[in-house]
């Protein structure tokens, strides 16, 4: 089977295809044969820097394609389904850029009837982070659902992203306002398409001020991907007892806030990572994205807030220069043709 690789860290040209042998599952395992493998900063970031744990590395958290084969002991799936798999490689040498990959069978999740392969290997990182954000909040659920999120207000900073698509998507799902911030006209269209019922361009001196005119009680849910740049705008705004969830370091690497404000608002500062999450915040998430792909919430698309850039497989390495290179929407490698 074709794989692209790396056996050292560095730039993009690390990566190279290769003929491997096919893995069998072992028990607790599922071998899927990929369709599409989506591309995320966490991709090409673990590619660039830092130690290799493994000799030889298949790059590529998510993706999606069908269930060839399945391990002892596994329940749940059988050869044939179709499925969208998350945190393909991590802890792991081998993620979703190859013709077969071989996961723990809770990282391929069965997809429901009518759901295309770009949709599902365009979950995985986004909509699981996406997820967790919305469920940190000190009085919140835990769990999305319609209704889940009624009368509640999400604010999702630098809504053109794909984590940020995915959060105004559930918000919308779950019943939330959603307040999204965007740096140019082109991209306000992408998170009015997503769904968001107010969208506001920065950079703005008013930006608290409008958000607010939206927010008059505060924002509930804060969805943040830089708070080196607004940690102050963010406690400007939230509600008392309201989260400020971040995932991202964009702007920098450190932050600081007001503390009298901070404290005064009882705000939690909720840091998330999907590789230290843990287990029962990964299957909860897994479970309520499932549930809204069988609503149809979460379409991709241009016309649905999220442009699609696709690559074949043999160009992996163009793609992650593309996420790396802040392409707007989701970076996909086709690795196979569509199949049943």
């Amino acid at each position: 089977m074709k794989s692209i690789v790396y056996t050292s860290t560095g730039p993009s040209s690390v990566l190279s295809i290769v003929e491997r042998e096919m893995a069998e599952p072992g028990p607790g395992e599922v071998r899927v044969r990929v369709v599409s493998s989506g591309v995320n900063p966490t991709d090409w970031k673990a590619r660039a820097g830092g130690n290799i744990a493994f000799p030889e590395v298949v790059p590529n958290q998510d993706g999606a394609g069908v269930v060839d084969a399945v391990g002892d002991g596994v329940t749940g799936h059988a050869i044939g389904d179709r499925v969208w798999m998350y945190l393909a490689a991590h802890g792991r040498p081998t993620g979703t850029a190859q013709e077969f990959s071989v996961v723990p069978a809770e990282r391929a999740v069965v997809l429901p009837d009518g759901v295309d392969f770009a949709v599902a290997a365009s979950l995985g990182v986004p909509a699981m982070t996406a997820h967790r954000a919305l469920t940190v909040h000190e009085h919140g659920p835990s769990r999305l659902a319609p209704g889940a999120l009624e009368g509640r207000v999400v604010l999702v900073q630098g809504g053109a992203g794909a984590v940020s698509h995915a959060a105004i998507q559930l918000g919308v799902w779950a019943g939330a306002t959603v307040i999204a911030t965007v740096s140019s006209d082109a991209k306000a269209g992408l998170a009015r398409a997503a769904g968001a019922h107010h969208v506001l361009r920065y950079p703005d001196d008013t930006l608290a001020d409008r958000i607010r005119e939206a927010a008059p009680d505060g924002v509930d849910h804060i969805v943040e991907v830089s708070p080196a740049q607004n940690a102050a705008l963010d406690i400007a705004v939230v509600a008392n007892h309201g989260s400020i969830a971040y995932y991202a370091n964009n702007g920098g690497d450190h932050f600081s806030a007001p503390i009298i404000e901070s404290f005064a608002k009882n705000v939690r500062w909720q840091g998330l990572l999907l590789y230290t999450v843990g287990q029962d915040a990964l299957d909860a998430a897994a479970e309520d994205v499932t549930a809204a792909l069988r609503s149809g919430a979460l379409p991709v698309g241009e016309d649905a807030g999220l442009p699609l850039t696709w690559f074949p497989l043999e160009e992996t390495a163009a793609a992650h220069d593309a996420v790396e290179d802040g392409t707007v929407g989701k970076v996909l490698v086709r690795v196979a043709d569509e199949i049943d």
